[in-house]
């Protein structure tokens, strides 16, 4: 079936969220959720937004909205604060509890924000927090580096893009997982990576993309997720080739995302 991510950027409105030398928690929240929105549209989920403006409702309201709208999943965006400047640098993920696919993705979403060079502080358990606890579906609440630390605030300008990819590809990991991927046709089921660059439910758009990477002479092919339709290129048992791979798809305007066959 398909899959609908809600995705809520934290605070808003005349709420701020953490302030620290101008920069305001609620714009950076924002900023990510949407970036991070678009790219789960482009492979193929449907997106909810709590907010798509710099308005406020409640964590309460929020957790309605999501509950309302029937998503999968919940994921609100953050930026941490510490008491004092530059005390801590890193992302962490909050739950309810470590049960489930939503750990699953936290785990995912902190791992490949460690790529990108961020500290990975590891999950932690909120189960004051409205969001996490009045949402039907899997919920987690991404801290994305503390607004306080300059550390964190550095990389995130300086690789804003490269740390919304990272979230997505933590999310399109789990989600695929969650579908429940079947052998796709033309490549056969081993222990190798391939570099997924498109999840469609349109398979005529899947077919176009499959055709577009052919014409550049990039080997690829469709696999059947579900619903889904994932259109992979290249097929190796090596990591460092994938990741080569991938590194060029991404310098020619390609989201990508390697993935373990």
């Amino acid at each position: 079936m398909a899959v609908t991510i809600a995705l809520d950027a934290g605070h808003g409105g005349y709420d701020s969220g953490a302030v620290h030398e101008g920069r305001r928690e609620k714009d950076d929240n924002l900023a990510l959720t949407l970036a991070v929105g678009e790219i789960l549209q482009r492979n193929g989920v449907d997106v909810v937004y709590t907010r798509t403006e710099d308005v406020y409702d409640s964590p309460v309201r929020k957790a309605q909205i999501a509950n309302e709208s029937g998503a999968d999943f919940f994921i609100s965006f953050h930026r941490n604060s510490s008491p004092v400047d530059n005390q801590y640098s890193g992302v962490e993920t909050l739950l309810y509890d470590e049960n489930g696919t939503k750990a699953e993705m936290a785990q995912a979403i902190n791992a490949e924000l460690a790529e990108v060079g961020f500290n990975n502080l590891g999950l932690n358990i909120r189960r004051d927090l409205a969001v996490l606890r009045r949402t039907q579906m899997p919920a987690l609440l991404v801290e994305v580096g503390f607004i306080n630390t300059d550390a964190d605030n550095a990389l995130l300008d300086a690789r804003f893009e490269d740390t919304a990819q990272a979230i997505a590809n933590g999310i399109l990991q789990t989600v695929g997982s969650e579908i429940g991927p079947e052998d796709g046709a033309g490549m056969p089921s081993s222990e190798a990576y391939a570099v997924q660059v498109g999840l469609f439910r349109n398979p005529e758009n899947a077919d176009n993309l499959y055709r577009e990477l052919v014409a550049l002479g990039i080997p690829a092919d469709i696999s059947r997720s579900g619903s889904f339709y994932a259109v992979r290129a290249g097929r190796t048992e090596s990591l460092n080739e994938a990741v080569s791979l991938q590194q060029e798809l991404q310098q020619l305007g390609y989201d990508t995302l390697v993935v373990t066959l």
